[in-house]
């Protein structure tokens, strides 16, 4: 007998039976040399199939030694169990276990992608394995689309992929026909005679005796183990399978490299073949399961279609508010003589000028300013009359407060500097005095007092005036209110739009500074209106936050469901976790395939959930709204990283079972 390569002693393996166990193998002691072929037979049940297992570091015996080319394996980690199944073993299993999402030559290269072997390398010698075992023309077929022989000469490919020095064939004609059966013996002696170790397990004794060391196993011990005739066909490349079976040679997985290629490139290279493989094996499954992906999606959907569109109503809804809000002349300055409104000397306060007007209209972080003067006035035209609120304002008072103009025009500069007896009134006093009629008021000359006017503009009512009254308004130049009616050049006050691009209380302290290095002392206080702009701003902004707080939930239901149906996926695909365990992968593996699966669901969830939200944006435009959704890429972007980030916290828990599974468990779960 050859050197040995697998070395058993005192193996015992029990397994829970409820209060106690059930001992299948009993203290059982064997040495398997490197090229023998040894059948182990036994009746269903006695314990076969757990050695098989535990020859293949699938399971763990409960006692004693074993050891694979000199090292003992009872110590070893999963991963590095892995790392034996790679390097040394190849399965043969009674029902092919191929998996059926992958075609032939993809179930063939499997366990080079665990080996790290370059996809080139790999795809090369997967394809060569299927043409020397008669394959060649169904290396794209998938297993339903193959026979059972065909399927098991796939599985056997696949055993010898990473070189597969022990081959481990768990009743591999079982579910074959006798001719198929025939050919697969066929082949596994040739494989002997080319060097490999066969450890065959069956309960057939025509087939054991093909085997040139049978060891026979009742009730978890060994019986007896005899030795045939030695059978010793020639090794040559023709056999009489018509199968040019492959001579064993290095695993490629410990193909020869530069030590400075092998580490870090070889390493890195594997990596990403595996992320590409557990990418692509995640794009399968949720095209073989489209109407569970779509549902699965559903929630993660909802979610961030619900969270994007109430960001962009928000942000909508917001700059409408303040456009309206801007139309009233909020973001605006009023600067009046005096400590305060109360202030009696406010009267007597006469150095709030024209010429501080008209060097604050010259700073950089004003837009509009008109000096104003007020008073009240009878109001006549043909022989109706009305009390009114006459206002003496600058050509840039209606700029500053947003005003605009329904019908004529408002007065220039020139109208200011020519003290021009020019009128601009209200919808209020277009009402009353020409009963709404625009065309009328234009070019009518109204008294105001004693003094006549002539009208050539009507103002827009200004919507959702902070204490809006039914006043009627008349403006005029401010130069002419003073000389034609009050015969008194101080002013009232003097209004400045500020800049959007400045905070209103930075222009509020550099118009204080301003000023107050102009009169020497501060003579005045200002009201800053914008305020309330801030105010309402502040309020859409916290509205917005709850209502997407509220739409966030959505996104935490649908991680639940992902959750859940990731749950469904493992329980479902338990068989495929086996194999892949079974030909090399490690509990990494196992785990970055399902993490990358439920990722990948909750981002195409994501990009399809801001599609939708985008489809709802145009829908939502054409029903003729007074504002229009902005969408921020921002939050698009936010959106996309929240999904996989959902996938990545609710896919764990799933991934993570996926991987602790016991490979035995999961092949016989399939």
């Amino acid at each position: 007998m050859s050197d040995t390569v697998l070395e058993l002693r005192g193996i015992s393996r029990a397994f829970p039976s409820g209060d106690g166990e059930v001992e299948v193998l009993s203290a059982v002691d064997l040495d398997i040399g490197r090229g023998e072929f040894v059948a182990i037979i036994g009746q269903s049940g006695s314990g076969k199939s757990t050695l098989m297992n535990i020859l293949g570091c699938l399971d763990r015996p409960s006692q004693g030694s074993y050891r694979v080319e000199g090292q003992e394996t009872g110590d070893l980690e999963a991963d590095e169990l892995a790392r034996l199944r790679r390097e040394h073993f190849g399965f043969i299993f009674q029902r092919y276990h191929l998996l059926n999402e992958l075609t032939a030559l993809e179930n063939v290269e499997m366990p080079a992608i665990y080996a790290g072997v370059a996809s080139g390398a790999r795809e090369q010698r997967a394809s060569d394995l299927l043409t020397r075992f008669g394959l060649e023309d169904r290396q794209e077929h998938r297993p339903g689309q193959l026979s059972g022989g065909q399927q098991q000469r796939v599985s056997i490919a696949r055993a010898l992929m990473n070189g597969g020095d022990i081959i481990l064939a768990d009743e591999p004609t079982g579910a074959l026909d006798s001719r198929s059966g025939e050919e697969v013996l066929a082949v596994l002696k040739e494989l002997h005679a080319f060097g490999r170790t066969i450890i065959l397990v069956t309960h057939d004794a025509s087939v054991a005796a093909m085997a040139e060391r049978v060891i026979e196993i009742k009730d978890g011990r060994i019986l007896s183990d005899t030795t045939n005739r030695p059978s010793s066909p020639e090794a040559s490349s023709s056999s009489t399978t018509g199968i040019d079976i492959p001579a064993q040679s290095k695993p490629m997985a410990e193909a020869p490299s530069s030590p400075a290629k092998s580490g870090i490139f070889a390493s890195l290279r594997g990596q990403v073949d595996r992320v590409g493989e557990s990418f692509k094996m995640a794009l399968r499954s949720m095209q073989a399961h489209r109407v569970r992906a779509v549902l699965t999606m559903l929630g993660i959907i909802i979610g961030i279609a619900s969270v994007v569109c109430v960001v962009a109503l928000g942000a909508g809804s917001q700059q409408k508010v303040l456009a309206n809000i801007s139309s009233l002349g909020t973001n605006t300055l009023e600067i009046f003589p005096g400590k305060s409104f109360g202030d009696v000397r406010s009267g007597k306060i006469t150095t709030l000028t024209v010429a501080d007007a008209d060097q604050l209209a010259k700073q950089s972080y004003v837009v509009a300013v008109t000096p104003t003067v007020s008073t009240s006035s009878t109001m006549r035209y043909r022989g109706q009359e009305a009390s009114a609120q006459v206002s003496g304002v600058g050509a840039g008072y209606f700029d500053a407060k947003g005003a605009k103009v329904l019908a004529g025009s408002f007065f220039d500069a020139s109208s200011v500097k020519r003290r021009a007896q020019e009128a601009v009134i209200d919808e209020n006093t277009l009402d009353a005095l020409f009963d709404g009629e625009a065309d009328a008021a234009l070019g009518s000359t109204i008294l105001l007092g004693d003094v006549p006017a002539k009208v050539i503009g009507v103002m827009e009512q200004q919507q959702g005036g902070f204490g809006g009254s039914q006043n009627l308004s008349v403006y005029l130049p401010y130069t002419t209110l003073q000389t034609r009616m009050l015969g008194d050049m101080s002013l009232r006050s003097i209004t400045v739009r500020m800049t959007e691009e400045v905070e209103s209380s930075i222009v509020e302290q550099a118009v204080t500074d301003f000023l107050t290095r102009r009169h020497g002392t501060k003579d005045f206080f200002i009201l800053n209106t914008d305020d309330i702009r801030e105010t309402i701003t502040a309020t859409t902004q916290t509205l917005t936050l709850l209502v997407a707080a509220i739409a966030v939930i959505s996104l935490f239901v649908g991680g639940i469901g992902v959750m859940n149906i990731m749950l469904v996926t493992v329980s479902e695909r338990v068989n495929e976790i086996g194999v892949r365990m079974a030909v090399g992968a490690r509990q990494g593996d196992i785990l970055q395939q399902f993490l990358i699966e439920a990722v990948l669901v909750c981002v195409v969830g994501g990009v399809l959930g801001i599609l939708v939200a985008l489809g709802f944006g145009f829908l939502f435009s054409l029903l003729g709204s007074s504002f229009q959704l902005i969408y921020s890429s921002t939050s698009m972007i936010a959106a996309v990283s929240v999904s996989s980030l959902i996938g990545i916290v609710f896919g764990y828990l799933p991934a993570r079972n996926a991987s602790r599974l016991d490979p035995v468990a999961a092949l016989s779960g399939g």
